[in-house]
């Protein structure tokens, strides 16, 4: 069984002063009070450790096997514990924070340059993925937040989010999507449910939440069974198969509008508008953010404003 760990703190103080009086007033306890930690602690580990002399005390060797032990733990926990308290000051640390893989790569990481250039002794961690695995890990712990892709909201089943608490961040243009080639050779500006159910569609993860809903809101109507020719578990894959000319998929705007504006990608418009995709800030219900998080999300939100990001998710249809 491991020491008492109040014993070893004991330890080490005596040991660095060479004196039970001096570990005592660093310490701000009796001199007592360390001669009987001290002597527990020999008791414990069934050896002596210091050698009592008229001025003083000597270690033994054991004392010294044990002192390179116990040191570097507890000159690390000082100097983290000091750092813990400077936390609750100003921002410290680091940040776990979760994100779709597009709006990461694209806008997270700049948020998180620009917040390093304030408060340098923040670090960031962060992990790009899907919304199930995000929400577990923010579940478990091990992220401090995410942000999410919330589908059709309105009409989505939200009840796995009863743990957490969810704030709507940004909306951005949904669209289906294919290559100006395939639109030339197989839609040809016929853009009736009739039509469009005989062409070839690449789906964003096996639910095919996305096309579903895509059809539902435009027709009014569930889409029967779709003619997929690939099957992928991310946005960025969906759009270089549309490059490939390989069928239509439903994609963020933004995320393509480089091809889009060259005229590689085109829309497939109705007399509806676009749907809208929430981005939406996820974290623990009950959770009491620290200081670092606090300030963090304040620059997040003061960053998008100053990007206007809002004018780079809604390209093809005024924002609502």
């Amino acid at each position: 069984m491991l020491p008492d760990f109040n014993r070893l703190k004991l330890f080490y103080h005596v040991y660095a002063r060479r004196s039970v009086a001096g570990a005592a007033r660093d310490l701000h306890v009796t001199q007592s009070a360390v001669s009987q930690g001290l002597a527990k602690l020999e008791e414990e580990l069934e050896t002596p450790l210091f050698t009592r002399v008229h001025k003083g005390i000597v270690p033994t060797p054991a004392a010294e096997s044990l002192f390179n032990m116990v040191k570097p733990f507890v000159e690390e926990l000082e100097s983290e514990l000091r750092s813990f308290a400077a936390s609750k000051k100003q921002p410290w640390g680091l940040l776990r924070v979760g994100s779709p893989r597009m709006f990461g790569k694209i806008y997270m990481l700049r948020v998180f340059a620009s917040f390093r250039e304030k408060y340098p002794e923040v670090s960031f961690f962060l992990e790009l993925g899907g919304q199930e695995k995000l929400l577990n890990m923010v579940r478990a712990g091990d992220l401090d937040f995410t942000f999410s892709d919330i589908f059709f909201a309105e009409k989505a089943d939200l009840s796995g989010l009863r743990d957490f608490a969810v704030e709507p961040v940004i909306e951005e243009e949904v669209i289906l999507a294919c290559s100006t080639r395939y639109y030339e050779e197989r839609i040809r500006g016929d853009h009736s449910l009739k039509h469009l159910l005989t062409l070839d569609y690449l789906a964003f993860r096996p639910d095919q939440l996305i096309l579903r809903g895509w059809f539902k809101h435009h027709f009014k109507r569930q889409a029967p069974r779709l003619n997929i020719s690939l099957t992928v578990d991310n946005i960025q894959a969906v759009i270089a198969a549309i490059d490939e000319h390989m069928g239509l998929g439903v994609i963020a705007s933004h995320l393509a509008w480089e091809q889009i504006s060259r005229g590689d990608i085109m829309a497939v418009h109705t007399n509806k508008p676009p749907i809208s995709n929430t981005i939406s800030l996820v974290q623990l219900a009950n959770k009491v953010p620290s200081l670092t998080e606090k300030v963090f999300l304040r620059h997040f939100h003061k960053s998008m404003a100053a990007m206007e990001m809002h004018k780079d998710f809604f390209k093809l249809w005024p924002q609502p």
